[in-house]
């Protein structure tokens, strides 16, 4: 029989996506072992009697925004012993525990409820779990009482220094779950088009300012983990909204600036191994790298390699032995969260899809996919890794 030309180019660059299917298989029965699914059902069955809070429901008298403005200062800054009123004096790695972060919390808390109830419906098939979700989303997005408005104007505030930061784009990484999460359920609410179109409305949004206003350009240009999750947020919700310029943008500055500038010959990323905190930020790195190359796995950034032969596969390759065994380290302890590290890392999980390597994924599976540590949690976006492997 013959095949259209037409078809069998259609079918040939479909390939790709049928080998990562037929690949993510195996893993998703790996990581769907009764106490997995019985954890999930269970933080699930909390999740259906929590109500919403967004960014209204807190606010801080340091902030230059209004009610419907996310607001969060910067970890790192504290208050001048010198003087109250002096703006704050940066120790770099040292987080503020005094600093203002309900908003980040609320977000995270937003991110954790409806990924965890996204699970529990792919897990069970009952559209309730998709129903209760949604209506976080809706407190998030459309309610005009309760919205957060489209863009980070006020992140990352330094008291006396500065109203918001570029810097202060990374929190929205919170959010790619959220994104991921509206992929899987929306198909189980028919009724619910009209609304779901104003939640992606919102997101189009969001992705207009941050491509266009200076903060958003300043984080995009970002050297290090900074500009990773610029790619990493605008890739999850380019995928969200369909739009195959930004996805293009994403590929582009993966094989361009992120990987040119970031891995070194070994697959290192020095750039975070000369922080106060290596071990952390490299994971982190690591981590956002693996997932833009997942959201993105349709354009073959998996095996794209440098002509000096830099690519993801040596990444992981390099960070996986300390993460199998941490005693080999050998730079510098983190000056906080050292004993917190590591937990079950997303790039060995991506990764071992990709590569097919049972190893990675047996590592992973020995660490804690439930961490409770709220800087481990902040530091981790994707912890719900069954709604990643339905793409």
């Amino acid at each position: 029989m013959m095949i259209n030309r037409k078809y069998a180019f259609v079918l040939f660059l479909m390939l790709p996506l049928y080998f990562l299917n037929a690949q993510s298989g195996w893993v998703e029965k790996y990581i769907m072992d009764e106490a997995y699914k019985s954890k999930i059902i269970s933080l699930a069955k909390q999740a259906m009697i929590e109500k919403p809070i967004t960014v209204t429901n807190e606010s801080s008298p340091r902030s230059a925004g209004g009610k419907h403005d996310f607001f969060s200062e910067g970890d790192y800054w504290w208050e001048n012993p010198a003087s109250p009123d002096s703006p704050y004096i940066q120790r770099d790695g040292m987080s503020n525990p005094n600093n203002f972060v309900a908003h980040r919390k609320a977000m995270i808390r937003f991110s954790q409820l409806v990924g965890t109830l996204t699970s529990a419906y792919l897990i069970e098939k009952k559209k309730e779990y998709a129903e209760q979700a949604f209506k976080h989303y809706e407190a998030w997005f459309l309610n005009e009482e309760t919205l957060m408005n489209p863009s980070l104007l006020y992140a990352q505030a330094i008291k006396g220094r500065v109203t918001g930061r570029g810097v202060g784009i990374i929190d929205m990484i919170q959010m790619i779950e959220v994104a991921q999460s509206l992929r899987v359920i929306e198909k189980a609410l028919p009724g619910k088009k009209k609304e779901i179109a104003g939640v992606k409305s919102w997101f189009e949004q969001y992705l207009s300012w941050v491509t266009t206003h200076p903060y958003g350009i300043d984080e995009r240009n970002a050297k290090n983990n900074h500009g990773t999750c610029w790619v990493m947020q605008v890739a999850a919700f380019a995928k969200l909204t369909g739009n195959k310029a930004l996805l293009d943008t994403c590929e582009n500055r993966f094989k361009t600036i992120l990987l040119p500038n970031q891995m070194d010959e070994n697959g290192a990323f020095p750039l975070e191994l000369r922080r106060t905190k290596p071990y952390g930020y490299a994971l982190f790195n690591a981590d956002a790298m693996a997932t833009i190359c997942h959201i993105l796995a349709d354009r073959s950034l998996w095996t794209f390699s440098l002509p000096d032969g830099r690519n993801m596969e040596k990444g992981i390759s390099f960070m996986y032995p300390f993460v199998a065994d941490k005693n080999k380290w050998t730079y510098p302890k983190d000056v906080m969260y050292w004993d917190e590290w590591p937990v079950a890392q997303p790039f060995l999980l991506f990764g071992s899809v990709a590569f097919k390597n049972k190893t990675w994924l047996g590592t992973w599976g020995t660490l804690e996919r439930f961490p409770e540590n709220e800087e481990v949690i902040r530091n981790l976006p994707v912890r719900n890794p069954l709604i990643w492997l339905k793409m």
